[in-house]
């Protein structure tokens, strides 16, 4: 039996809405630490984060496994692996097409990892946070 997390449901990220402040600017709650925390440990793998920068980065918006797996010196079995982890951690969605296997990247949960750690450059009027 795998061990299958529940698809992270997290707020909607637009441009014209702010969803979670930057962890310079609030603590971050629990709630939202435990829901980030698992995608924030996924990409800390060199392998996993190479290839979501090649999900994210696919012209159009998904790349097959065929075009992943090349990539790597690596077997195919450790690249599912490293997809299935990236998965499992509600960053890509993956669709069967035959016998092949097609991941997207999760915008919304990208925005919400990005909003969490921008830090904005500190200005003359704000006095600089001491470590």
């Amino acid at each position: 039996m795998s061990k299958q997390a529940a698809p992270l449901t997290l707020v909607d990220v637009t441009a014209d809405a702010v969803c979670c402040p930057s962890l310079a600017q609030h603590r971050v709650p629990a709630e939202t630490a435990t829901l980030l925390a698992p995608a924030f440990k996924a990409l800390g793998d060199p392998v996993r984060l190479q290839l979501m920068s090649m999900i994210a980065s696919a012209d159009n918006g998904e790349v097959c496994v065929c075009d992943l797996t090349p990539a790597f010196d690596l077997t195919g079995p450790t690249i599912s692996h490293h997809l299935r982890t990236l998965r499992e951690a509600g960053l890509v969605d993956a669709e069967r097409r035959g016998t092949w296997v097609y991941y997207r990247a999760r915008p919304t949960i990208l925005r919400q990892l990005a909003a969490l750690l921008t830090v904005e450059p500190v200005t003359a009027a704000q006095p600089a946070a001491h470590s």
